[in-house]
């Protein structure tokens, strides 16, 4: 009965922990998405982005697509942590070195968020991706989520298309998140006779760990946005992940590879470790009172 009740707390915890992330930092995942798309052809950089996307859209316009990830973030984000404290049981043994253990223990826990959250990204990309139209004017999600399905299907031709690159994205990304985080955590002064130097600790940690994790994996983030997104022409050249990077590095260069690092880094570094903190606050709440 207690781990059906801390399964329960994990779920809980990690979806609140989802939701306060994305509202927060959603403006900078619309300028990656717009830098990876559209890059050196309509943007000239961060500010750039940030200034046309405010003259022609206004405020609004950064929380386009805002809907599809407050919509995955319970499910999402509960899937992270709760699969994740799964893994680690399963890894937890003599014979294999925890920070091995932990890596492995985020990398398929990714893959299964990855699984539960495509759909959701193929629509939030379609969205981000219309610049010049207020959000008043654009397509619903419901809308925009059937024409894909009625158009594309729901395979990974359509409302499942870029899936090996979500995988690539998510399981690179919470590996290195979680790997490094709870293997350096050692570091962060105890709660219990610093709890300022101990929140602050998880910040810097969950910061630092986000930002090296986001580093890691945008190539598979920018394929991600290639495949899901616009095509070049409306003729379809980004197909699968590899072909993606290797298609764009050999048109773009290796530089290319990296597009919109700047604002998924200003996202997900301090996101990683607002999305920590909450999640252990919002657990440590649940499982004194309940």
């Amino acid at each position: 009965m207690e781990k059906v009740k801390d399964g329960a707390r994990q779920l809980t915890a990690g979806g609140a922990a989802g939701l306060i992330e994305v509202c927060m930092m959603q403006p900078l995942d619309l300028i990656k998405t717009r830098l990876q798309i559209g890059g050196a052809t309509q943007y000239k950089g961060v500010a750039d982005c940030f200034m046309k996307t405010l003259r022609h859209e206004g405020i609004p316009g950064f929380y386009k697509g805002i809907l599809p990830p407050i919509l995955a973030e319970t499910p999402k984000r509960a899937t992270k942590f709760f699969t994740f404290e799964q893994y680690r049981l399963i890894f937890d043994r003599p014979e294999i070195p925890q920070a091995f253990s932990l890596s492995l223990a985020g990398l398929l826990c990714g893959f299964t968020e990855a699984i539960v959250i495509c759909p959701f990204e193929v629509v939030k990309v379609r969205l981000q991706s219309e610049a010049n139209v207020s959000l008043k004017e654009q397509k619903s999600t419901a809308t925009v989520a059937r024409e894909i399905i009625h158009s594309e299907g729901y395979g990974t031709s359509g409302i499942y298309r870029g899936l090996t690159a979500t995988l690539g994205r998510h399981g690179v990304w919470n590996m290195v998140y979680f790997g490094c985080y709870h293997n350096l955590k050692w570091m962060v002064p105890d709660k219990t006779t610093d709890p300022t130097g101990n929140l602050f600790g998880r910040l810097g940690l969950g910061f630092a760990v986000g930002t090296l994790a986001s580093t890691i994996n945008i190539p598979f983030d920018v394929a991600k946005s290639r495949i899901q997104g616009p095509q070049p022409g409306n003729v379809r050249v980004y197909h699968g992940c590899f072909q993606t990077m290797r298609l764009v590095y050999e048109t773009e260069g290796f530089r290319a590879l990296f597009k919109g690092l700047i604002p998924k880094i200003m996202r997900l570094g301090p996101g990683g470790g607002i999305m920590l903190v909450a999640y252990e606050t919002v657990y440590d709440w649940l499982k004194k009172n309940t």
